[in-house]
């Protein structure tokens, strides 16, 4: 995987598609940042399936720690840029042009035609920002994090969402409720229940845990699925 610098975007991670008929999409970071490991190797299994792969920086060189303690964590000060030196909000008013930028790199620099969206947990939400406000042809997301129903009821197109049974930050109420919502769209959705496994496990997981393995790999063929279903098949 190769890192480029794309204008005054933070770098990208990006693979070239296996063959020039295949479509590309954009594989939004993970919470604690594009430079895990466990992203990047996400990044690789979409760039391995014949997609090209930008994965930006969603927060400008701050993400949540890794290994973080989330009962004691501060998500709330860390969102509003009261944690660390740069002091950056992580809020859609900085997020947003991040993503618009990437799409425009995919659009403009590599003449994309069709674009999928995968976000994991914060990235997530600007998967599905991206579903209700850009011309995107998919998303697919994995334990999602802080999307509002407004966020959910603007959206646009087909929406895949992989979800963890013991996960506190997406529970089975909200579930139910983003379920409801997608309903009432009448825009194709599926939404996939893991049974078994905690929040984050579509990036890291105990992969000698037959639960936890079996869980990831399938999240992740959804994925494949969905987008060879509603961008590759256009």
């Amino acid at each position: 995987m190769k890192v480029k610098l794309m204008e005054d975007l933070k770098p990208l991670a990006s693979s070239k598609p296996m063959s020039p008929n295949q479509r590309p999409q954009m594989a939004v970071a993970y919470s604690i940042g594009y430079k895990f490991n466990n992203a990047k190797l996400v990044a690789d299994q979409y760039a391995a399936n014949g997609y090209l792969v930008v994965m930006p920086d969603l927060f400008y060189g701050d993400p949540v720690p890794l290994n973080a303690d989330m009962a004691t964590f501060n998500l709330l000060n860390w969102m509003q840029g009261r944690l660390g030196a740069k002091k950056i909000p992580h809020t859609p008013q900085t997020v947003d042009p991040i993503v618009e930028q990437s799409l425009q790199t995919l659009r403009g620099k590599y003449k994309c035609k069709t674009i999928a969206v995968a976000g994991y947990c914060f990235g997530a939400k600007y998967a599905v920002r991206a579903l209700g406000s850009s011309n995107i042809d998919a998303a697919f997301i994995a334990h999602p994090a802080m999307i509002s129903k407004e966020e959910l009821e603007n959206v646009k197109g087909p929406l895949a969402i992989a979800a963890a049974e013991i996960d506190t930050i997406f529970p089975a109420s909200e579930r139910h409720e983003s379920e409801e919502t997608l309903k009432k769209l009448g825009t194709p959705f599926q939404i996939n229940l893991y049974s078994g496994v905690h929040h984050g496990f579509a990036v890291r997981c105990d992969l000698s845990d037959r639960v936890q393995r079996l869980a990831k790999e399938s999240a992740f063929l959804l994925a494949l699925q969905w987008f060879e279903a509603y961008a590759l098949k256009k």
